[in-house]
């Protein structure tokens, strides 16, 4: 698969292809069955895929203190998309620029002239341009235009109701992560580099695996069971999500002690697969307390897994 990052970076050979555009974040079942819409057409056609996303995320851009937790990073996402079968994903920076682009001039600098699309997938709710004048009406009027056509976006239900990733963020901060898996297609996990640390957790007797979070805001907050997955190999765990207020930290971190485990992984990418639900974040008088409230967690979630093994 092939990542272009910005229109500055498209070439003549990228003339041609069947597009749909979103921000596709979880690539969720909703979001697969598109992809296979495109995928389809593109085969018909004899020509690429071609997925359209932006960073930042639209909401991100207008409202960064308001907009949902992504479900998935960046790398992840690109990654995610790849492992569908996509030929080509085009990141294009949402900025001040992109923001003022009118629906016209999306359709005729993007879709025509940038990209020469033969068949756009889009929702029928889609709106583009700074005036939000741009729908698939107008789309479709452009289609006629200039030679492309434009089909609507299927939709993928699960026990009656359509999968989105607003659905999928509701069930992950209810805990229900048979619920999230159903509607993703795959368990949810996080993946990141494991960096070091302040080294607070081997000075309470439980040394964890700081997985780098970056400016990612995880849906989730809190105390976990976990797996922690490190080149196909998978070790339990307890996991927090949070800002660690005991020790006045004030950017989310995601910390991981895995059980039994004896190592080095620093450098590694880790996914953190999330299975239960132990307690919310909170703060602690002291660091004794802390050290505490740790083992009793590591305790609870060696109790949660021996009565799932039990039941199993």
């Amino acid at each position: 698969m092939e990542l272009i990052r910005g229109l500055h970076n498209l070439r003549e050979r990228h003339q041609g292809c069947v597009a749909t555009i979103g921000n596709f974040d979880g690539v969720h079942l909703g979001h697969q069955t598109v992809l296979r819409q495109v995928q389809a057409k593109a085969r018909a056609l004899g020509l690429p895929s071609v997925v359209i996303i932006f960073e930042p995320q639209p909401r991100e851009f207008f409202a960064p203190d308001a907009a949902p937790p992504r479900l998935t990073r960046f790398g992840e996402k690109v990654r995610l998309l790849e492992a569908q079968g996509v030929d080509r994903v085009l990141c294009l920076m949402f900025n001040t620029r992109l923001r003022s682009m009118s629906a016209d001039q999306f359709i005729e600098q993007l879709l025509v002239k940038h990209l020469n699309v033969s068949h756009f997938v889009v929702g029928d709710d889609f709106r583009f341009g700074c005036d939000r004048r741009g729908d698939f009406q107008l789309l479709q009027q452009a289609g006629r235009q200039y030679g492309f056509s434009v089909e609507e976006t299927a939709t993928y239900e699960v026990d009656g109701e359509r999968v989105s990733s607003t659905r999928v963020r509701a069930a992950l901060q209810a805990h229900a992560f048979a619920l999230a898996a159903r509607l993703l297609g795959r368990p949810y996990r996080v993946a990141g580099r494991v960096m070091h640390g302040q080294k607070l957790g081997r000075e309470l007797g439980s040394p964890t695996a700081n997985v780098r979070m970056h400016r990612f805001a995880c849906p989730l907050r809190g105390v976990y069971v976990v797996d922690g997955i490190v080149r196909g190999r998978r070790w339990r765990g307890v996991c927090n999500v949070g800002v660690r207020p005991t020790v006045h930290g004030r950017q989310p971190v995601l910390e991981v002690h895995l059980l039994d485990f004896d190592g080095d992984l620093y450098g590694e990418l880790m996914q953190v697969e999330f299975l239960h639900f132990l307690r919310e974040e909170r703060r602690f008088d002291d660091l004794d307390a802390l050290k505490a409230q740790i083992k009793a967690d590591i305790d609870a979630g060696r109790e949660w897994l021996a009565s799932v093994s039990a039941q199993s």
